[in-house]
């Protein structure tokens, strides 16, 4: 029996605590949706404020005497971020939005000939990534009902990797794939499904949307090929926070197939000649201008990750997840409430699906009593204890609030369906 003492023993045994006091939390308000948007720190509303203040006291001359440099932010970005993904910083690169750079890697590296026209997804993805998969078929008059594979899941929240090996043959160019799925929280087993791909020189992209900031990546050790993500969840660098890309050093060189301006070699850009020379760097699958204001914030933030490394946030989140499953199993028996993320350590992302017929309105019922949920049509209640500011009482406390509701019906006053935004 999980009690009310144990949980606080294990918060003043807790090495991340003291991150907590970093981020502005609500009174009387337990925040369970950073898996959608992290919440603001200290440390990224000062280095935000630093770029406003640049731009005050510089003006133009801010892109290269600004506190950061704004000509080097994206680059400086990079070599903060390539520790989360055992990446080298020369591959990593802060830009673009997580479609927008999803565009660029299949604009340049999908290129259907010879036989290799098929693309391998999955039919539980996030929708911004099935159109653009579509859209860049469209683009090379390739109808999606043949060449785009969309592997089943045979219970609507977690998919097997064999059955995506299976799909592996010589007439696939590329696998794209998230590294967690969204509505179930299951972690994928990216280092096999990379080893499989490349034995049929399949290309391997992957979405880190929910994976980056909350478990540890070895890009360059698992020989993945691509890969994009968002800053806005785990990494809290705020709402439209710039993403991020991946290209594995061996295709660095390649032309973007959508080129710009800041994809030149930051020496030769302001020679303004018509003819491309790229950066050797994944600094070569920029686009436009680096998004400053967009960008700032997460150099305060990854400050924290790298203080406290990733292995120890994602060593508490898991404690924090296992902690939410051991008390549905204790509190909320016969309600009718089902787990679906994986229970398995290695399969486990960073946060807990909660399946429900009434999930919708059970949401709307944890808002009024001060936590924030969120919901997934048609049935997932998704929480997520974020390491650098849950405690261990937090998710001790929503399940009993969620206990209560329960009990009181308290949910039966509002209806059973979503918002606008979920």
């Amino acid at each position: 029996m999980i009690t009310l003492d144990d949980v606080r023993k294990w918060d003043k045994n807790d090495e991340l605590n003291e991150y907590k006091s970093e981020f502005f939390l609500k009174e009387d308000s337990i925040y369970m949706d950073g898996n959608s948007l992290g919440l603001l720190s200290r440390r990224s509303e000062s280095a935000l404020q630093q770029s406003l203040n640049d731009w005050k006291e510089h003006g133009i001359e801010g892109w290269t005497q600004a506190d950061e440099p704004w000509y080097y932010m994206s680059e400086k970005l990079g070599r903060m971020t390539a520790p989360l993904l055992g990446a080298s910083p020369e591959q990593v690169i802060n830009t673009g939005s997580i479609t927008t750079n999803l565009h660029q890697l299949l604009a340049t590296f999908y290129n259907p000939e010879k036989g290799r026209t098929k693309i391998i997804g999955d039919e539980l993805n996030f929708p911004s990534d099935i159109y653009a998969v579509k859209s860049q078929m469209a683009l090379h008059h390739l109808d999606p009902e043949e060449h785009f594979i969309q592997i089943a899941s045979a219970d609507g929240y977690t998919l097997k990797e064999e059955d995506i090996i299976a799909q592996m043959k010589d007439d696939v160019a590329l696998l794209l794939l998230p590294s967690v799925l969204y509505r179930s929280g299951q972690l994928l087993d990216m280092k096999t499904l990379t080893h499989e791909a490349h034995k049929h020189g399949i290309l391997v992209l992957f979405d880190l949307a929910h994976s980056i900031g909350a478990v540890p990546h070895q890009l360059d050790e698992w020989e993945v090929d691509f890969a994009v993500w968002c800053t806005y969840k785990y990494l809290n660098s705020g709402p439209g926070g710039t993403g991020g890309l991946y290209v594995n050093r061996r295709h660095l060189g390649t032309h973007p197939g959508l080129a710009g301006w800041f994809s030149s070699d930051k020496e030769k850009q302001f020679d303004m000649d018509h003819e491309l020379t790229p950066s050797s760097s994944a600094g070569a699958f920029q686009i436009g201008t680096p998004h400053i204001l967009s960008s700032a914030p997460l150099l305060g933030s990854l400050e924290m990750f790298l203080e406290a490394g990733i292995e120890g946030i994602r060593k508490k989140s898991l404690v924090l997840t296992q902690l939410f499953m051991d008390l549905v199993h204790q509190e909320l028996k016969g309600f009718g409430f089902t787990l679906r993320n994986p229970v398995e350590k290695e399969r486990r992302g960073g946060h807990v699906c909660l399946v429900h017929e009434e999930a919708a309105s059970l949401c709307k019922a944890l808002k009024s009593e001060g936590v924030i949920p969120d919901y997934r049509s048609p049935n997932v209640i998704r929480l997520a204890p974020v390491a650098f500011y849950t405690s261990y009482e937090d998710v001790f406390n929503v399940v009993r609030i969620l206990k209560e509701i329960m009990q009181k019906e308290k949910h039966k006053s509002f209806k059973n369906e979503r918002d606008i935004i979920a």
